[in-house]
């Protein structure tokens, strides 16, 4: 393995779509969420190993989620969890991982990628990653990861690629044209048809002078905040200072802050088995389905003239569910939650009102 190729796991959100199964106290990254034996992160830092050693990986997640970091991935060094004070967007989250693994070896290449994402082609994604390091080793480039659309799907980003420019060696990366966010269906459909458009998987790729470079010239009140803390960092004094730090910090994304404005930004194009795994229809979609188009996930589950449903229980729960078609059923900790497929874009208003009426611990 590359001794200079390093890995990012941001793992700081709350997964507030997947309540209630997801909640503040546990999020989705940290749940087994479509019953498979690992949890999300565990899932994402077992297809990085492949990529680079253990000791190499980073993971960057909010203070309160540092101790299931830790309990969850026992192979990671514990000074390799960077803990946020406060949720940031993605840029400084990128920032404070860069800037402290600076400090251990500016001839860094890294990976970052979201703890969350499912990846069904996982020794496709190993090649395609070590394709973009390799490219990101011997050019000045911010790469992204481009998933093959397989619809007009209107809830994902979209990154229009010029084809007169691929690279080789298999011609997958090609210059940034434009970045779209979640455009409406028709458009999303003309996307789809004019052949030059990729989904955004938020999953990047660069060495790190090519990102340092990006933050000074982009966001250069982010990188100077984080540059300023080298003596800090892996130091008893680097709480304190990260603390300060957040303090300062704006909250925004890479996506707009760097890679919608730089001119060296390429894609490579990859068919992985992606999805990221943002709501209950997208976890319905890539799971598998019983007879009647249900997803079942817990043991006791015994449905009647139920269709096209997702249900999901603790294992020592037993339910009857009969004549419903196209619900999400999910239960847990004393929750429960009852809401068509169709209407799941609601489900925030009720983590609202639940908040709001019943208290902060249901949510």
């Amino acid at each position: 393995m590359n001794k200079n190729y390093y890995c990012v796991i941001m793992a700081g959100g709350v997964g507030a779509r997947f309540w209630p199964l997801s909640r503040n106290s546990r999020p989705k990254q940290f749940i087994d969420i479509m019953g498979m034996g690992e949890t999300l992160i565990q899932q994402t830092f077992r297809r990085l190993v492949t990529i680079c050693p253990p000791e190499n990986i980073f993971v960057v997640t909010h203070l309160n989620y540092r101790e299931q970091v830790l309990e969850q991935l026992p192979m990671i060094v514990p000074d390799h969890v960077l803990c946020e004070p406060m949720r940031r967007n993605t840029a400084p989250c990128i920032a404070y991982a860069t800037y402290k693994i600076k400090k251990l070896n500016p001839d860094a290449c890294m990976v970052v990628a979201p703890s969350d994402h499912i990846i069904l082609k996982e020794e496709v994604f190993t090649q395609t990653l070590l394709t973009a390091l390799k490219a990101a080793e011997q050019n000045n480039w911010l790469l992204t990861l481009g998933i093959t659309p397989s619809r007009p799907d209107t809830g994902y980003g979209y990154i229009q690629f010029d084809d007169s420019n691929a690279f080789p060696p298999d011609n997958k990366v090609r210059k940034v044209k434009t970045f779209t966010e979640k455009p409406h269906k028709e458009l999303a459909e003309s996307f789809i048809q004019s052949g030059d458009f990729l989904w955004n998987a938020g999953i990047f790729i660069w060495s790190l002078k090519s990102i340092i470079s990006a933050f000074n010239e982009h966001l250069p009140e982010i990188g100077n905040v984080f540059d300023a803390g080298t003596n800090a960092y892996f130091a008893d004094a680097e709480p304190e200072f990260i603390e300060g730090a957040y303090a300062t910090c704006k909250s925004i994304s890479v996506d707009y802050g760097i890679m919608e404005k730089a001119d060296n930004v390429f894609v490579i194009a990859a068919d992985i088995g992606w999805s990221d795994l943002g709501t209950w229809g997208s976890l319905y979609e890539n799971s598998t389905k019983d007879e009647n188009g249900n997803v079942l996930i817990g043991s006791s589950i015994l449905q009647y003239n139920t269709t096209n449903s997702i249900i999901t229980l603790p294992g020592d729960r037993i339910a009857v569910i009969q004549g419903l078609d196209g619900y999400i059923v999910v239960e847990d900790n004393g929750v429960l939650l009852i809401c068509k497929r169709s209407d799941e874009q609601n489900i925030r208003k009720y983590v609202d009102d639940v908040r709001s009426r019943k208290g902060e611990e249901f949510v």
